[in-house]
């Protein structure tokens, strides 16, 4: 004790355990670590995040610009989050047509670990994306609905906390974002293929991807925007940033490139 100011020195270790009870109550996301995060493999997104990549136990929502362009963007973010190994679930509202096999392929989502629910309502995508994460045996859940509310995705967020299982969820684009609990919040639309090797025919998938919201994201909380290409696993993660688009517009394509469409089966 110390005669001067009457109290005991703070123990290094009790620190330690209120810092880690208040990250809890922060959300297992802020824990971070290697096995707690999934990184896209292009530094200037990865770089944007206060976590370094992408956090998994938490819900990340996506706004579809361009429908096609958004499915594929996520299929290829679920074969990151997968790591080649994990099962992951996507679930789709209503008599939505199936996901086409080589295009997931094309973008390193083996359809043979894709588990595909069809919910008739809003409520069932909801209930089975809910159980999904809360169980924690899927590396991710992605969830396709437009009109869950605050409350709903909330239950998401926390769900994909207790089970430490990433949760995308997949929404038109409006005008104006609604608030929400989502750590994240992303734009994607289609951008013109790049060529391959000079070569003409559909070329490198390529999105526009914005960057909308960090939760408590603090200086990394601006908005950014990049044109991002697929490169089929030649970088770390497939994903490679072709250009910043904070203050300049996206360079044209070269002739012969055409824009990414991800195929529907059906």
């Amino acid at each position: 004790m110390s005669r001067a100011t009457g109290f005991h020195r703070a123990d290094p270790a009790v620190l330690e355990d209120l810092r880690g009870r208040i990250r809890g109550l922060e959300g297992t996301f802020c824990t971070g670590g290697e096995d707690g995060v999934v990184r896209f493999g292009a530094p200037a997104i990865d770089g944007a995040l206060p976590w370094g990549g992408l956090p998994r136990a938490a819900l990340h929502e996506v706004l579809a610009a361009d429908g096609g362009a958004a499915t594929g963007f996520c299929a290829a973010l679920l074969a990151r989050l997968a790591a080649g190994a994990g099962t992951v679930l996507w679930c789709r509202r209503g008599r939505a047509r199936g996901l086409y096999g080589p295009g997931l392929a094309a973008v390193g989502l083996d359809p043979a670990r894709l588990i595909v629910v069809q919910g008739r309502t809003a409520t069932d995508v909801l209930w089975v994306m809910e159980e999904s994460l809360r169980s924690g045996a899927l590396a991710a859940v992605l969830g396709e609905a437009d009109d869950l509310d605050i409350t709903a995705a909330r239950r998401l967020q926390l769900a994909a906390e207790g089970g430490a299982t990433a949760a995308l969820l997949l929404r038109r684009d409006r005008a104006e974002p609604q608030p929400g609990p989502a750590v994240t919040r992303w734009r994607i639309a289609a951008a013109p293929g790049g060529l391959v090797d000079g070569r003409p025919g559909v070329g490198r998938p390529r999105w526009r991807v914005d960057l909308l919201k960090v939760r408590g994201g603090g200086t990394f909380g601006a908005a950014r925007s990049w044109l991002v290409e697929w490169r089929d696993g030649t970088t770390a993660g497939g994903f490679a940033v072709v250009a910043d688009l904070r203050d300049r517009p996206a360079e044209p394509a070269a002739e012969g490139g055409s824009g990414f469409a991800f195929r529907l089966a059906g």
